[in-house]
């Protein structure tokens, strides 16, 4: 590790590419929060920092979404967090780059996804795996107060 580097702290849900991922991987992120105690203080509602968590979640629920409904379903979600930022990636077995969708009626449900990300994420994109498929990320800024110790290391899950 670097000095002066912030650590990294990493958890790895591997998928079968099933489409009914969201809540599985919903719930997987809010535990690696809880343990990781990010943000790093108990918050309460309409706070900045339960405002982040919430955006982190909703930032999961949607590109897994994506993957559910134009990929076949994630084979993967793997949260990377520093003191600075949560990135959050999603691979699926599709080659095929992530569009937005464009509506001409925006109260319309659907089609809003990439949309939301691009509000929400610090940054976000996208990369072909080699062999097949895509990884899709996208960050967001960690609240105020940084990691602490509890939770570091990588944990791997498999369903």
């Amino acid at each position: 590790m670097d000095e002066g580097r912030s650590p990294e702290l990493t958890r790895l849900l591997a998928l079968r590419g099933e489409a009914s991922a969201v809540t599985r991987c919903r719930d997987f992120a809010r535990q690696a929060l809880t343990e990781w105690r990010w943000p790093p203080a108990v918050v309460e509602a309409g706070t900045p920092g339960a405002e982040a968590t919430d955006d982190a979640l909703l930032l999961v629920s949607e590109i897994v979404a994506n993957a559910c409904l134009h990929a076949g379903g994630p084979t993967s979600l793997v949260l990377r967090c520093t003191s600075d930022r949560l990135r959050i990636e999603v691979t699926d077995a599709s080659p095929a780059a992530p569009r937005a969708t464009h509506r001409s009626d925006p109260s319309r449900p659907g089609g809003h996804g990439l949309l939301i990300v691009e509000r929400l994420g610090r940054s976000w994109g996208w990369y072909p795996l080699d062999g097949n498929g895509k990884c899709v990320w996208v960050e967001i800024g960690s609240p105020p107060g940084g990691l602490t110790d509890r939770g570091r290391g990588e944990r791997t899950m498999r369903r």
